[in-house]
């Protein structure tokens, strides 16, 4: 004898009934692995046809790169991770952002919006959002560095003068150029970097900064006989 109120299956797991019309049967789905399984139900009147349902993976997000970049939006943001294929949302803090390129099951790109501070970078996909876990998961915003003055300005030709640079968001240096060399150098603080200056040809050069927010204005270092 069938049932006169409806059961609703995933293969052979019964669902629980939430709502229900004439039209429309509103279930929650049982615990199941990761796979598809039929969902069919059955009334009074039969048993109706299968259709399909998936179970999707539990995502990870375990790595930014890179995991700053400057407040403006626009910086291209490599996620990795697992079970990443049908991503449909990527947030940065309560953002959601646009420009998401999901490259594969392990990996999506997506453009930072602007912002400050740091913020948890979470990604969507039917299985789930993700949480924080070991790994790189936040995203911090820095200001483009500024260098306002060199001390001293200037030094011998053969080169070997240690100088230090004063200014602006320079925590996150990764390079120090007097012209076009890169040269050795300690970031002390926000405001101050130390570097020793290379040998060069009498004359000036500029000396610039780059982080991951941008690259500094450049200031004259001038080099004497």
């Amino acid at each position: 004898m069938r049932p006169q109120s409806p059961v609703v299956q995933f293969d052979t797991s019964p669902a629980v009934i939430t709502g229900n019309s004439a039209t429309q049967i509103i279930v929650t789905a049982p615990t199941a692995p990761a796979a598809p399984a039929d969902v069919s139900v059955t009334t009074a009147g039969g048993v109706s046809n299968p259709l399909p349902y998936f179970y999707i993976p539990a995502l990870t997000v375990s790595l930014l790169g890179p995991d700053k970049g400057p407040l403006s939006s626009g910086n291209t943001v490599t996620i990795t991770g697992t079970n990443l294929t049908l991503t449909s949302t990527v947030r940065f803090g309560a953002v959601a952002v646009t420009g998401i390129t999901v490259d594969s099951d392990s990996q999506v790109f997506a453009n930072a919006p602007s912002g400050s501070g740091s913020v948890t970078v979470t990604v969507t996909t039917p299985g789930g959002t993700s949480t924080p876990g070991l790994g790189t998961v936040y995203y911090t915003y820095l200001a483009v560095p500024a260098v306002s003055s060199l001390n001293p300005s200037s030094g011998p030709a053969l080169g070997g003068t240690t100088v230090t640079l004063t200014g602006s968001g320079l925590t996150y240096a990764d390079e120090v150029r007097f012209g076009s060399v890169p040269v050795p150098f300690t970031a002390v603080s926000d405001t101050q970097i130390i570097a020793v200056a290379p040998g060069g040809a009498p004359g000036t050069v500029t000396v610039v900064v780059r982080t991951p927010a941008g690259t500094a204005s450049g200031i004259p270092y001038q080099y004497v006989t």
